[in-house]
């Protein structure tokens, strides 16, 4: 059996050509060299696998060959590495010291690789320091650590830094595509993609992460066995479960989800990278911002066709959303029901996007309103007995449908082909607080205009639906009101009780664009709503917040000077 060599290994730069993301560092130690304006104490910092151990070894290398050795000598008795991870004691730091004094016998200069250099003890750093400090001349220092906060300030004062960087996700795909032409394995874009990205800017990491997928999949690298081999989830996965958000499908979406966790994913890893692959959508939209987007070729038309599917409103509120999920995760105690709630609420951001709502991906009460808050509700009672005589899918289908329809603005209606409106008022030149007081439209019964027949059940559906629309609105007083009671069809005419003439007059000043609203839905512009008063059921209703203070007024006068006073509201 050949003995079988690590790529991480067999692939290591050996000259500063060859190490990959560290340009400006290694430019920086060839001009030193060349210029001879090397520092005798250098620390090399930075993330693990970027390459510092591998920069300081081709260092040592170089200097003797720069000082005029052989330039096909490796000078490997000059070189001495000492891994302070596990010599960091006082007397490792003393053998060292007497060491340096001994100059070279081949060479110009003797170089001491100290990796892991933040492990070393206090006191071993403390008899380190005069030999930093003043070190001879032929001995030349190189520490490296991933820890530089850990290493003491007078060590640091000592040395010349370079902060090595992450490595991007191009630059180690390309190097990744480069071993597989040198391994003869065909690789697929995205599968060396995927490899770079879950390598988090190592190097080191991404080779072993490529020996470990070509172990798995042989010569033939694909997308499909590298997704399997390092449980990711496939960007795929993202782009339908957005589809299935666009569409407003909360079924299909729950579905989908459950698939996930099936196959062994984290609720957590998918809501995370679900915001991830909105912030990709987002950053797709915008042709300065598209150079963000580390993925793949294939990958990138696909973000791009998706992106112009996605208003910019749905992928905020998205990215909200999920971020919000994740914080929550660790600490909720039913993660699954919070990833499954943040997924109806991203569903239902683009469901009623045409009403100005404060808060559109809250799914609507209508569909949603627990049953334990509407006992009391007598509209609730009569929609409970239509449900068991129809079929509970075709309500909840003529609810989604009257949903997507918003309420029309009056100042906006269009009446060509009716007769003329009688209205003295010009709706351009009032405030919009005004116009919502004072708008008076007359509906007349016009010959020609649709009088379409309609049941009671219909007529109690858009009763409710209206409803919610004033309490998303804040209009929750006139809200109370229409649902104190059950409207009453006959003949055409639809009757409404109230207990007290107070509750009729707040309803009669807003009873025109109620009119107009059931009007439009049921198709027929005949009808009308007589607003009755029974004062025997006075006693029945609690007092509205109006009704309080008119009380509170007759008790005591000074209230209303008050009111005026600091510009209270009720």
């Amino acid at each position: 059996m050949e003995h079988f060599v690590v790529s991480a290994r067999k692939y290591r730069p050996q000259t500063f050509e060859e190490v990959i993301g560290q340009q400006a560092i290694t430019n920086t130690l060839e001009n030193a060299i060349k210029n001879n304006h090397l520092a005798q104490a250098l620390l090399f910092t930075g993330p693990r696998g970027v390459g510092k151990t591998t920069c300081a070894r081709i260092l040592a290398k170089k200097i003797n060959q720069a000082s005029g050795g052989d330039l096909e000598e490796d000078f490997a008795f000059n070189i001495f590495e000492l891994d302070a991870a596990s010599n960091n004691s006082v007397d490792d730091i003393r053998n060292l010291n007497d060491q340096v004094r001994i100059p070279p016998q081949t060479g110009k200069y003797k170089v001491y690789i100290i990796d892991e250099v933040h492990m070393l003890s206090s006191a071993a750093f403390n008899a380190f320091l005069k030999t930093l400090e003043e070190p001879p001349a032929h001995a030349i220092f190189i520490l490296a650590t991933t820890e530089k906060h850990k290493i003491i300030p007078t060590i640091l004062s000592r040395c010349q830094i370079f902060d090595f960087k992450r490595i991007g996700v191009l630059d180690t795909k390309k190097y990744l595509e480069k071993i597989a032409v040198q391994e003869h394995i065909e690789a697929e874009d995205d599968a060396l993609h995927i490899i770079a990205q879950k390598a988090d800017g190592a190097l080191r990491d991404a080779l072993s992460i490529f020996d470990r997928v070509v172990s798995f999949s042989g010569k033939e690298l694909t997308r499909k066995a590298v997704t399997e081999n390092l449980n990711v989830l496939d960007y795929d996965e993202y782009f339908k479960t957005t589809d299935l958000l666009l569409e407003n499908n909360i079924p299909e979406v729950l579905v989908h989800f459950n698939a996930i966790l099936s196959k062994g994913f984290d609720g957590n890893h998918f809501i995370t990278g679900l915001a991830s692959h909105f912030r990709d959508l987002l950053v797709s939209k915008d042709k300065i911002t598209i150079e963000l987007l580390e993925v793949g070729d294939n990958a990138k038309k696909k973000y791009l066709s998706q992106a112009e599917k996605c208003d910019l409103r749905f992928l905020l509120q998205g990215i909200e959303l999920a971020n919000d999920c994740d914080l929550k995760y660790k600490s909720s105690k039913n993660q699954r029901l919070l990833v499954e709630l943040a997924l109806m609420q991203l569903a239902s951001v683009t469901f009623d996007g045409e009403k100005k709502n404060s808060k559109p991906y809250i799914i609507s009460a209508v569909v949603f309103r627990s049953k334990t808050a509407k006992k009391s509700n007598p509209i609730f009672a009569v929609k409970e007995e239509i449900k068991i005589v129809a079929k509970q899918e075709i309500v909840e289908k003529q609810i989604v449908k009257e949903l997507k329809t918003p309420i029309v603005d009056l100042a906006k209606v269009d009446l060509k082909n009716t007769a003329p409106r009688r209205s003295a008022l010009s709706l351009k030149s009032l405030e919009r607080k005004t116009e919502i007081s004072k708008i008076e439209v007359d509906f007349e019964e016009v010959d020609g205009l649709p009088a379409d027949a309609f049941s009671e059940s219909k007529l109690l559906l858009l009763w409710e639906t209206y409803i919610n629309t004033l309490l998303d609105d804040g209009k929750k007083s006139l809200a109370s009101i229409m649902n104190s009671n059950v409207p009453r069809l006959d003949n055409g005419i639809i009757h409404f009780q109230l207990p007290n003439a107070m509750m009729k007059d707040q309803l009669d000043r807003a009873k025109f664009p109620l009119v107009k609203y059931l009007r439009e839905k049921l198709n027929n512009y005949k009808i009308d709503i007589v607003v009755d008063v029974n004062e025997e059921e006075t006693k029945r209703y609690a007092y509205t917040p109006d009704e309080k203070y008119q009380k509170l007024k007759e008790k005591n006068k000074a209230i209303e000077l008050l009111k005026k006073t600091f510009d209270l509201d009720i």
